[in-house]
Formats: C-alpha cells, sequence, structure tokens
C-alpha cells in the first residue's frame, strides 16, 4: 500500500511538479486564453503526480477542496492578474481565515506555434498556511485597534467601515471573540463578492520572509 501523503511531502512535490511542468509542451492548452480551464488541467495533473507515489487521504470530501485529507485547496492562477475566486461561507473568513491552507501556482504561459503545445512556466510556488488566509488590510487594522487598547466598539466600528458582510450581532460576536485572542495577520487580498474574490499580489511578494507564507519555488 502507497504511504499516506503529508503536507511536508506535498510542498517538495509541489516544488519538483513546477521544474518538470516548466519545461513541458502541451497540445490541450495551445491557444487557450481561459484561466479556468488552464487552472483545471494543472490541479489534475498535479493530484495525478501526487497519487503516483502517496495516498491521498480524501478525508471530508463536503469541504468542497482539492485535498481535504490535508486540509488544503489548490490554486491556480496567471502572474498576469493573480487572483482566484472561492466560495463564500461567512464575514468570519476575512478576519480568521479560510480555515484551509492554499497551494497556489503562479504561471507564466508561452506558445509554442510551430509544435501547436501550450507551455506553463511555473513562476512561483507558494503555501499559505490556514490561519493566514485572512484580509490583509482587515487583520492588521484589528490587530492594531487591539494593541492600541481599543474596546468591542472600536473593533465593531473598524469592521462595518470596511464593509464586512456581517449584521450588528455577528459584528459584536466577532469583536468579542476577538478581543478574547486576537486574529492571525493575513496575506490575502479579499474581495466582497457572491464568492470570494482572492488576490495573491502580496502572498507572492511575502513568501519565505513571513511566518506561514511558504516559498517553494
Amino acid at each position: 500500500m502507497k504511504p499516506k501523503l503529508t503536507v511536508e511531502q506535498m510542498q517538495r512535490a509541489a516544488a519538483s511538479f513546477a521544474e518538470a511542468e516548466s519545461s513541458h509542451g502541451e497540445s490541450t492548452i495551445y491557444g487557450t486564453t481561459d484561466g479556468k480551464a488552464i487552472g483545471t488541467y494543472l490541479e489534475h495533473k498535479f493530484l495525478d503526480y501526487l497519487a503516483r507515489s502517496w495516498r491521498l487521504d480524501q478525508g471530508n470530501s463536503a469541504k468542497g477542496i482539492d485535498l481535504p485529507g490535508l486540509n488544503v485547496d489548490i490554486k491556480v492562477t496567471s502572474i498576469r492578474q493573480p487572483q482566484s475566486s472561492c466560495p463564500y461561507k461567512s464575514a468570519r473568513q476575512k478576519v480568521f481565515g479560510l480555515d484551509y491552507s492554499l497551494l497556489i501556482f503562479v504561471y507564466e504561459k508561452v506558445d509554442d506555434h510551430r509544435a501547436k503545445t501550450g507551455r506553463l512556466n511555473i513562476l512561483h510556488v507558494v503555501f499559505v498556511d490556514a490561519p493566514h488566509t485572512g484580509d490583509y488590510q482587515m487583520t492588521s487594522g484589528l490587530r492594531k485597534i487591539i494593541e492600541n487598547a481599543g474596546n468591542k466598539d472600536d473593533l465593531i466600528a473598524f469592521m462595518s467601515d470596511k464593509n464586512l458582510p456581517a449584521d450588528e450581532i455577528e459584528l459584536g460576536r466577532i469583536a468579542e471573540e476577538l478581543l478574547a485572542k486576537p486574529p492571525a495577520l493575513g496575506y490575502l487580498t479579499i474581495s466582497n463578492a457572491l464568492q470570494w474574490r482572492l488576490q495573491y499580489s502580496r502572498v507572492i511578494e511575502k513568501a519565505g520572509t513571513v511566518d506561514g507564507v511558504v516559498r517553494l519555488r
């Protein structure tokens, strides 16, 4: 039986996969600019790559993430606009994080018109630990208020000013939790929408220099 995959093994595998993929020409993505199709191609190929050597514990697949056994979701994005969407569950995700870690592949696509293949040059591979998947401006602002002896009303006012999509009762609950335990500093930019819009420029910039954001490539 294959050994069960760990987070550390997944991280090492992501780096070696990215190196191999960066030199691979693929006919099925030639000419396409559809980011979703490219993302699906790379995610499935990486999962197949992992499955050759390890047992992928699917855990609770109801969470809707790629590697529920590791509590990790895979994101693939172009360097031109490094962002993607994820399901909106509650406003709390912007404050406390998404509740799962992210493995982010950032690519630059190059087409070979003679060979009629597309190549994904993987420029960055970054792992963001679950506690640090909150919104940067939201979490940094809340932490400053708490450090400056702010109270519940100060926290509610700040979250309201930042248009956190929650009612007064929920804001009050969140503020009480924050006073008991300040949030970890998040490094994503999370835009309000029917789905969260996650933006990764800061993650790419900070990878390898701050806790919880690991540069793998």
